[in-house]
């Protein structure tokens, strides 16, 4: 089966949604704790918040049918870190919570040959899936137009101090898209009251944002990293926790990103 889905779209822009899948195969379930199991630092919901933009837009859309507990989609391929220096943070294969307990059973940790073979067998296929796709999109259309969206709790000490802005647009501090890009969508964010925001703040993209975007080569890539407060009670069961009236306000403003995007020409 396979490890991704992907709708294809007719306008120049992909969403991609690297965290959402919840699927754990039961041979490496079985070397997690209890808890991992139900796969609570995923960015939950974000496929319900965004499938219906995609296809009022025509944009196509690319979602992970397991964990980021099995992989992670938006680390480097060398696991090499996004952020140097900075406190916690989790690997291509994740080892710890995001509150940094251990997701394995003593001892049972993945080692070096059994990460390569889950970089081939999850990670490879959706990086394959998101560059053809690009790749398509720009040879239709003489450019090609990234969204990456993400999703985190307001609060994570292990990995940030104090509670993060709502809105997080990340591009590489203006490597992974063209500078008008950039400063149009962080102008329509400084520009709205409701969500506080910033631009390259302790988010700036991922691996995806920063590997896919090549600005010169006509593909423009651009990371949100949304705090799940916008769209769900940060305080219940995340599977149960979507609020129809928060996400419908978020909804507004990231279909006006997204039509922002589509507007731009290079």
């Amino acid at each position: 089966m396979s490890v991704f889905s992907l709708q294809p779209g007719r306008v120049p822009l992909l969403i991609s949604l690297p965290h959402v899948g919840t699927e754990i195969p039961p041979e490496i379930g079985e070397r997690l704790v209890p808890r991992a199991l139900a796969s609570e630092d995923t960015d939950w919901h974000l496929e319900r918040l965004y499938r219906p933009l995609a296809e009022r837009l025509g944009a196509s859309l690319l979602v992970p049918r397991y964990s980021r507990y099995v992989i992670d989609l938006n680390r480097p391929p060398d696991d090499q870190p996004l952020y140097p220096g900075a406190a916690g943070g989790t690997g291509l294969v994740p080892t710890r919570f995001f509150t940094n307990e251990p997701l394995y059973r003593d001892g049972a940790e993945p080692d070096a040959v059994e990460i390569a073979a889950r970089r081939e067998a999850y990670w490879r296929p959706y990086h394959e899936a998101l560059a053809a796709e690009l790749e398509r999109l720009r040879a239709e259309h003489g450019h090609a137009l990234l969204f990456d969206g993400h999703s985190i709790r307001s609060e994570l000490p292990w990995l940030f101090d104090g509670m993060l802005p709502a809105l997080n647009l990340g591009t590489a501090d203006g490597a992974s898209c063209a500078p008008a890009l950039t400063a149009g969508l962080a102008a329509l964010l400084a520009g709205q009251p409701a969500f506080s925001q910033v631009a390259n703040g302790r988010f700036k993209g991922g691996y995806i944002t920063r590997h896919h975007g090549r600005p010169g080569d006509g593909v423009h890539a651009v990371q949100l990293e949304m705090c799940q407060r916008c769209y769900m009670d940060e305080a219940i069961d995340p599977r149960e926790a979507y609020d129809e009236a928060r996400a419908a306000e978020v909804a507004l403003l990231i279909e006006q990103l997204l039509k922002e995007m589509l507007a731009w020409q290079p």
